[in-house]
């Protein structure tokens, strides 16, 4: 941050030249990486795109009356520090305390593209309809019979679900529990359904034919071998000798329906929903959120529910997909107001933004390396936003901070610009807000590994089987 980007009055200039030197020691741009397939890069050219003209960005309207002082550019503010700084590309940001308080206003009711802050909505849309602790059921089926002697199951393995993060530790963990039910060889195919999705693959065949290596000790990748160690060191359920369980298949691979004469076997759960929300959102996952969005209808049903919830008007928030990739319209507005439901909702279910957004500094994610220095350490809880060329440019940035004078909301919204000069941009105005507002606070929160949180599966069993089915 450079002092021709803020332009303060005179009475302001030795507190703000203070405050900004201090911000050049300690702020910080660094992005974290993560590892594959749950992070998923989004490319973003050296140096600053080419603006290009921005279909649909519109003005929808003036912001409602806000006690503050009305400053030049459109922006107000009850901070006169704040009065007069310059944001840059075209972009809108606003930020309230928790009890409806302005601190900044700039341009909060007209149309951005708000990227993967889309995320927040369809998170808020998944977790008001399935419900916080919903788990995600893998249901594994058979039309023949177990010969106990030579560990056979005589007839086809069906497996059914949609868990949208059903993975390689998973599909090992299916050939464990067949091996406990006396299988060893299946004497028939393989036969998954179209609703079936592995390691983030939208294609059923791929799933179907990655399930049958995965299951087969002897054609398992070196990735899933280390996955399954993975999910036995974070579930600590097997606490004797390391299992090393294989199923092979004498047959091929389908994708058909469930035939009449099906017997369920049993049933792996995923975690609960909550937890791979937490996971979708720090990682910014775009396969997660698009899976998920479509179990309500699509990116038109995920904007519904915002609208008809938040109460915001259908020209505030349009949304063409779950995952905020391509063309999405929001104003900084109608987003503060899904911040302030999504809050609620939380509330209600004894949860807040940190169980289900990444904070900064501390959880793996997108936040990894950002606010991250000693003095805001775990002060910052949000959903980034990036798209490299899309409207020129964008970088998104909302969530809440905590200060010494307490919570506040706040959305940024970058557009048609340098990416990383926008992110240069909230990596200093995030910390001069909260430094303008008593200094940063850190937030109640012990982080959880992503890997231990998407360990909370079980395997669950029919009545008069093994177990008692939840």
């Amino acid at each position: 941050m450079k002092f021709r980007d803020f332009k303060f009055n005179r009475a302001w200039r030795n507190f703000a030249a203070l405050a900004l030197v201090f911000l050049m020691f300690h702020a910080s741009s660094a992005q974290s990486t993560a590892k594959k397939p749950l992070f998923q890069d989004i490319r973003i050219p050296n140096g600053a795109p080419d603006a290009t003209p921005t279909p649909g960005v519109k003005r929808t309207g003036s912001s409602s009356p806000i006690n503050a002082p009305v400053v030049n550019n459109g922006m107000r503010t009850s901070i006169p520090a704040l009065s007069e700084l310059e944001i840059p590309g075209y972009s809108g940001v606003l930020v309230e305390s928790l009890d409806g308080r302005t601190v900044l206003d700039s341009y909060s009711s007209s149309t951005f593209n708000p990227a993967s802050n889309v995320k927040v909505a369809t998170a808020y849309a998944v977790l008001r309809t399935f419900g916080v602790n919903y788990r995600f059921r893998t249901d594994i089926w058979t039309d023949g019979q177990i010969d106990p002697v030579t560990g056979t199951l005589n007839g086809n393995l069906y497996v059914s679900g949609r868990d949208p993060i059903f993975n390689l530790e998973h599909a090992v963990r299916l050939a464990h529990e067949l091996n406990q039910l006396g299988v060893n060889n299946i004497d028939g195919d393989l036969i998954v359904t179209d609703n079936f999705a592995m390691n983030y693959s939208p294609s059923s065949k791929r799933s179907g034919y990655l399930l049958n290596s995965t299951l087969d000790g002897t054609k398992r990748s070196s990735a899933a071998a280390k996955a399954w160690q993975n999910f036995l060191l974070n579930s600590g359920e097997y606490k004797g000798p390391v299992p090393f369980p294989s199923v092979s298949t004498s047959g091929d691979v389908y994708v058909e329906g469930l035939p009449t004469n099906a017997r369920l076997l049993f049933s792996h759960e995923s975690a609960p929903l909550r937890e791979i929300m937490k996971v979708t959102l720090s990682y910014s996952n775009n396969f997660l959120s698009e899976r998920l969005g479509d179990m309500l209808g699509g990116a038109y049903a995920v904007a519904r529910i915002v609208q008809m919830d938040a109460r915001v008007p259908a020209g505030h928030f349009s949304l063409q997909t779950c995952s905020g990739l391509g063309i999405n319209r929001v104003t900084p507005r109608a987003q503060m107001r899904l911040l302030r439901t999504f809050r609620s909702f939380l509330e209600r279910n004894k949860m807040s933004f940190a169980d289900v957004m990444p904070v900064a500094g501390l959880d793996d994610g997108t936040l990894r390396g950002r606010f991250n220095e000693l003095y805001n350490l775990g002060s910052v809880v949000g959903k980034t936003g990036t798209l490299g060329r899309t409207d020129g440019g964008v970088s998104t940035l909302s969530g809440q901070i905590k200060t010494r004078n307490g919570t506040y909301l706040f959305v940024i919204f970058n557009q048609k610009g340098s990416v990383y000069r926008f992110r240069s941009f909230q990596n200093s105005f995030v910390p001069l807000v909260q430094g303008l507002l008593g200094g940063a606070s850190k937030i109640n929160y012990v982080p959880v590994s992503m890997d231990r949180r998407l360990a909370k599966t079980r395997i669950t069993h029919p009545r008069g089987s093994r177990g008692r089915m939840d």
